[in-house]
Order: structure tokens, then sequence, then C-alpha cells
């Protein structure tokens, strides 16, 4: 009879571990069937559901083949995200730094300068910005703000489309940003779509056609994103990085070629507006130097399943941390979030300061002025709130506030203060006697 108990136990052991076994083999089965439908499903993808021309620019029609980038692209519609300095959320910032209306008085810009939205309405704010009614704009405004821009240039010529009236193109255009503009529709491949950025880099001895993948995760951000003017009576769009794309290089630039955009009703100083020149300022820091591109933080990689794509809604790290910085630094969200802030708190009381000063070189200059100085008398103070002028907006019409190249951004404010204060100063000598 022990025997038998004992033949009993084995037996039960042996249906345990069958049954174990049982569930292993199962468990190993589903999870290499879930790794070959994760297979076929990266196999799979993209759908390639219709086939997209050369000359497709609705994103909804690529979005047919590629639904997970065109789904992210879609959030670039979210108009109500803010940051401490940014976001998509629309402010009057006339409104909100009043001395922008004294430091741009006699220019479009200060009639009318919002933040920004999303890519989605790149086309759709320059269509309703009220600086379209106060100056004649060309139509090398629709470079960066309207995906036809390339077809319209390849049918007009480059000279022709830049000059024509932008009223005469608007009706033309119905896109704002568009995978057409960054990707071609065959390879899926990124491209360069916009003649000023090829042209700009091949000054400064660089063929983009030689460029690496992860070069190319700038490249295509930097057609857009960055100073530029329009050249002469045919409104070339030009970048002005002949000298180099610092602050002073530009500086120089625009100096030996006695280029203004307008004249301060003010002080009557030659002034420059400058754009946003993110890749300017990017270019000059430590992230840049070290191999990072502009799509690895605003357009972070992310897995759906066994796919691996590129977030196409293309905003602030800020409102995703993890993927964006988390990569590479290994910090908290908090601690990583407060970080980007800090550096732009930073920038931002270096602008309110430099605005300080720029505000008592004008009152300093308009005293002058009044009192019977002449033109020629006032030509120092003149050219020194210019320069000024330029660091400031170099910064502040910068989108990071400062954080694509904190040092940077601090050693500019830095001469912009110090050039503002001088600017005073020899203003101040041609004063009237009791008004100083």
């Amino acid at each position: 009879m022990e025997s038998l108990k004992i033949n009993r136990k084995e037996l039960l052991w042996l249906a345990a571990a069958f049954v174990g076994g049982a569930i292993v083999i199962t468990i190993i089965a589903l999870f290499l069937l879930n790794i070959q439908t994760r297979k076929d499903e990266a196999l799979q993808y993209p759908l390639k559901l219709v086939e997209i021309s050369d000359t497709e620019l609705d994103p909804a029609v690529w979005g047919q083949n590629f639904p997970r980038e065109y789904d992210s692209w879609s959030k670039t519609q979210q108009d109500d995200v803010n940051t401490p300095h940014g976001g998509s959320q629309v402010y009057d910032k006339l409104e909100r730094y009043p001395i922008l209306k004294r430091l741009w008085a006699g220019y479009a810009f200060s009639v009318d300068y919002n933040e920004e939205r999303g890519h989605f309405y790149a086309l759709t704010d320059q269509k309703e910005t009220k600086r379209q009614d106060a100056v004649a704009q060309p139509a090398a405004c629709a470079n960066c703000h309207a995906a036809e821009a390339p077809q319209l240039i390849a049918q007009m010529g480059w000279e022709t489309f830049n000059a024509t009236p932008y009223k005469e193109i608007s009706g033309t255009l119905h896109y704002g940003s568009s995978c057409a503009d960054c990707h071609n529709p065959e390879t899926m491949e990124l491209r360069i779509t916009r003649p000023a950025f090829v042209n700009a880099m091949a000054q400064r001895g660089v063929d983009v056609n030689t460029a690496t993948r992860q070069e190319m995760r700038t490249y295509v951000c930097a057609q857009c994103h960055v100073e530029y003017y329009f050249q002469g009576d045919k409104k070339l769009l030009t970048f002005p990085w002949s000298n180099g794309t610092r602050i002073e290089n530009i500086d120089q630039y625009y100096t030996d070629l006695g280029f203004k955009d307008f004249v301060n009703k003010e002080t009557g100083a030659p002034m420059i507006k400058i754009q946003h020149p993110e890749f300017e300022l990017f270019t000059s820091g430590l992230h840049y130097k070290s191999g990072v591109s502009c799509a690895d933080c605003h357009m972070p990689y992310q897995r759906e399943g066994a796919i691996k794509v590129s977030d196409h809604w293309i905003r602030s790290p800020l409102t995703n941390v993890r993927a964006s910085c988390g990569q590479c630094h290994n910090q908290d969200d908090e601690a990583l979030r407060q970080r980007i802030v800090d550096i732009q708190e930073t920038t931002a009381s270096l602008l309110r300061r430099t605005e300080t000063a720029l505000g008592a070189a004008m009152d300093s200059i308009v005293v002058a002025k009044n009192g019977g100085a002449t033109d020629e008398q006032l030509t120092a103070a003149r050219d020194l709130i210019r320069r000024s002028q330029l660091r400031w907006d170099f910064i502040f019409s910068e989108n990071s506030t400062g954080f694509h190249s904190p040092q940077e951004a601090a050693r500019v404010l830095g001469e912009a203060i110090d050039f503002a204060r001088q600017a005073q100063l020899e203003a101040e000598k041609l004063a009237p006697t009791g008004s100083r």
C-alpha cells in the first residue's frame, strides 16, 4: 500500500509537470506568434493603399499610407497647448510686451504680432495677419507658409515667383505645411524642397545632396526656421549666411550691404527685423555639436506595436520630456522640465533687461533729435541702437527662449544691453542743456 501511495504521488507530480510544461510551451508559442505578428505588421507598414504622386500636397492622402504619422501630424491643429514661454495658444505679443510697438515703430510688426500656432496653421495665420494690410508682401513670403511654393517656383521660375505680389498668388494657396515639404513621395526619404536653403548652404560650401540622414533631420527644418530677407527689387528670398551664422556675422552682412528693413519712426535709425533664427542659434549650441538633430527633440521616435515612427506633432519638448529628453538624459521628467524652464527664465529676464535698455536709448535719441541734433550727429547713436536691437531680436524672435544655445543667448543679450547703453550715452551728449 505504501508503494502504491508513492506511485500516486509520483503520478501527481508527473501530471503537474506535464500541465506546467504545456503552459510554458503555450506561453512560448504565443510569444513567438506575437513576435511573428509584429514582424508581419512591420513588413506591411507603410500600407501603400494609394499611389502618391510627386504633385500630391494633401496630407490626408499621404495619411492613407501613413496613418500613424498623419494622426500625430493632425495634432498640430491643437491651439490650446501652453508652455511658460511659448506653446500653440495664441496671444497678442504687442499687448504682453508693449515696448515692441516702439521698437518696431514704422514697421508692420508693430501692427500685428501674435504667438504662432502649430504647422497646420502656417498658411492660415499668414493669410489672416493684419501685416498683410500694413505692407504689400511679395510671394516670397509663401516660400515657407505654403506647400504649393515648390510647384509654383517650378512653373514661374525662382525670380518671377519671389517678385510677384503675394495677393496675386494667395488664391492658389490651399495648404500650409505638407508631407511633400520634407519627403520624397516615392521613397519617403527626406528631401530639401526650398531653393533659398540650398543656395545659402552652397555659399557656405555645403552640398546638401551629400548630407547624412541625421543631418537631413535638421536641414528639412532649417529650410524655414531661419533669419532671411528679400534681396533687391526682385525680392529674392535670401539667408544672410555668407559670413557665417552667428549674429555678428549676420550684422556684418547687413552692414556691408547697407540693408535695412525699416526706419524707426521715433529715432530715425535704420533697423533690421530678425525673423525666427532657430537654426542659426541651434548651430552654436552643445546639442547640435553633439550630433543631435531638430527631429530628435521635436519629433522623437515612439513605438506603436512593432512600428517605430517619428512623432509628427512637432511640438515643444516641454510637452513630452520623457521621449524628447529622456532618451539621453537619465533624470526624472520633472527635473528635465525644470532644467528647460530655468534656462528660459534666465533668457527671458535678460530679454526684459535689454528691452529696458533699448527703451532708455530710444528716449535719449528722441530728446537729442527733438533738441536739434542733426542726422550726422546722431549717426553713432543710431548705429549702436541698431546693433543692439538686432541682437535682442535675434534671441526674442527665436522660438526656444534661449534653450537652443543658452550660453550664446546670454552672450548675445549681454552685447545687446551694452550697445543700448552706449547708444544712450552717445545720444545724451547731444541733448540740449538742461534736458540731461
